[in-house]
């Protein structure tokens, strides 16, 4: 029997740390093959990615995975809770799937597991702790990490663990396989000499963000160090296109424009949306044309950045209170973006039972169920509001006109 390994991942843009996580995968694992659920034109911190899902899918089957699914748009611009529990099922729903992989910035992952298993499980005296740190004013992330350490009681081995986005994500993943009871088996791989918000370059080595920094600043020598030679070559056919879009501030005039034409209760029906903030929203909205003076004046000690931003996609994308209820409800579709030749295997042995996207058109045709139908909407929206950042030439119906890419 085959090994098969899935990765959960937004690749904004692929760099070498994800070549060397997918290669140490890999050897811990003996996997004959990788499949990736990955984030497509928008990302889970409120942002977008710097090249659309294909071109994404291009420099993935590159850099060495064999199958990439779409993660649905609703799940990759969710909390770090909703986005695990919407790849998990994905890969659970494959029935290909043996382990999955992750990286972490600790080297422990039985000290991750353990914050997991109070997530899960929610012991009344660590609710009650949390809901004491959010009284004073502490945004969500800060109060959970408080309260665990308080609940836990061992801050030796527990302090800044919650600081690592990797590690977060982690966490996430594995509450997600416990309340999904899924038999998938954890691998978490230590991230090492650039993490996740750096802007440093340390040998052949940046983050994500650290290269769409030096992209927005046009660095493109300093770009090429750090991606493998396939990733620069998109990269550098995309910026002289004009089809990328370096972040959400691309859509300045359409958020604030759609902000300024909803009411007050209509943002107070988007998600993340609570305490009064659609007073502060609509208003903010009504006194500047910038979009980042009007992140600056919503977010606050309670309210991160990046919860503004998400909450900001969802007004551009027209998501509710209600679209999130169902993705939390419903098993996704499994969108197929693109494969290698050993992935094409792989296709043939997916769960009978799961519903496959090879080709947008046709799914949308025969699908009778109206929450999947919503889903695959907000999808199709999101490509078409995508484009509007370009540079130069934009089209809409992309998801009609772009087939499989095949490796």
């Amino acid at each position: 029997m085959s090994k098969v390994v899935g990765i959960i991942a937004e690749y904004n843009p692929f760099h070498n740390g994800h070549s060397y996580h997918i290669q140490n995968t890999k050897a811990l694992t003996g996997a004959d093959f990788v499949v990736a659920v990955m984030t497509g034109n928008f990302t889970q911190r409120g942002n977008t990615s710097v090249v659309d899902k294909w071109e994404k899918t291009k420099m993935t089957l590159n850099g060495g995975v064999d199958l990439v699914l779409e993660l649905p748009t609703i799940y990759s611009i969710s909390s770090a809770e909703n986005f695990a529990n919407g790849a998990v099922k994905i890969l659970k729903t494959l029935g290909i799937v043996d382990s999955i992989s992750f990286g972490m910035e600790t080297d422990d992952i039985s000290t991750l597991n353990n914050i997991a298993n109070v997530l899960y499980v929610e012991p009344p005296e660590y609710k009650a702790i949390l809901e004491h740190e959010l009284s004073k004013g502490n945004s969500f992330p800060k109060a959970r990490e408080n309260a665990l350490m308080m609940y836990l009681n061992d801050i030796k081995r527990y302090a800044n663990v919650l600081k690592g986005s990797n590690n977060i994500l982690a966490i996430e993943y594995l509450k997600a396989l416990k309340k999904q009871k899924s038999n998938l088996v954890p691998i978490g791989v230590k991230r090492e000499k650039v993490y996740y918000n750096s802007t440093k370059i340390i040998d052949e080595y940046a983050s994500a963000t650290g290269i769409r920094n030096l992209l927005l600043h046009n660095q493109l020598e300093e770009v090429r160090k750090v991606v493998p030679a396939k990733t620069y070559s998109l990269l550098l056919n995309n910026i002289r296109q004009g089809t990328f879009v370096l972040d959400i501030t691309a859509y300045n005039n359409e958020i604030i424009y759609k902000l300024r034409s909803m009411t007050v209760k209509e943002i107070a029906n988007l998600p993340d949306v609570s305490e009064g903030l659609e007073y502060l929203i609509k208003d903010a909205s009504n006194k500047t044309n910038n979009l980042i003076e009007l992140i600056n004046k919503i977010k606050s000690k309670r309210y991160t950045q990046t919860r503004v931003q998400r909450i900001l996609l969802y007004a551009l994308l027209g998501i509710t209170k209600k679209d999130m209820e169902i993705s939390k409800k419903i098993i996704p579709y499994i969108r197929v973006l693109g494969c290698s030749e050993n992935g094409k295997m792989l296709l043939s042995q997916i769960n009978s039972k799961a519903k496959v996207i090879t080709s947008f058109k046709k799914f949308e045709r025969s699908n009778k169920n109206r929450k999947i139908k919503r889903i695959l909407e907000i999808d199709k929206r999101a490509t078409d509001i995508y484009t509007l950042g370009y540079k130069k030439e934009s089209k809409a119906g992309l998801d009609y006109t772009k087939g499989l890419i095949l490796m």
